[in-house]
């Protein structure tokens, strides 16, 4: 979560000459609402449910960049169709830049109500160990802009001969 995934993963495809998908952007045009009354309505669970679709959906097709929401690795299914269909890129940020760019954030749903930097260390906690499961390449994000990042993962992936 506010890692930069939707950011870097457009700049990337930009960089890349593909096509660019944000997958919370496809749920809520599927589902005509904002994620925020997903949530509301549905609860996690379901939200969980219609990502775990369009990821199906989205890593299915190739030659594509997209870029997932933060919890997408809570699945098992979604683990193994990112991790089989394509290339993941991880990107990672420190808790401090993580507090920092979601303080004020109402558009997060599991972020109200509660002390922002206890939910992202135990979401951190969660997840890290199941994004280093499926990750090809892991980047930290808080130490350089956007279009640096962009830069150095384009470079990688073309000295493995993947772009």
């Amino acid at each position: 979560m506010a890692v930069g995934k939707s950011t870097v993963g457009y700049l990337l495809a930009d960089t890349l000459s593909m096509p660019f998908y944000d997958s919370d952007q496809e749920i809520e045009k599927r589902a005509g609402a904002e994620i925020s009354w997903i949530f509301d309505v549905e609860g996690e669970a379901g939200f969980r449910e219609r990502e775990e679709q369009v990821i199906d959906d989205l890593t299915q097709m190739s030659g594509v960049v997209v870029a997932t929401g933060g919890g997408v690795v809570k699945s098992p299914i979604n683990r193994q169709n990112l991790a089989s269909r394509g290339v993941v890129i991880h990107l990672d940020c420190t808790l401090h830049r993580l507090v920092a760019r979601t303080q004020h954030d109402k558009k997060r749903p599991l972020l109200q109500g509660g002390n922002t930097k206890q939910i992202l260390d135990k979401l951190m906690g969660e997840r890290g160990p199941l994004y280093a499961e499926i990750a090809d390449y892991r980047f930290v994000t808080d130490k350089q802009s956007a279009n640096t990042l962009v830069q150095t993962i384009s470079k990688k992936l073309r000295e493995d001969g993947i772009s």
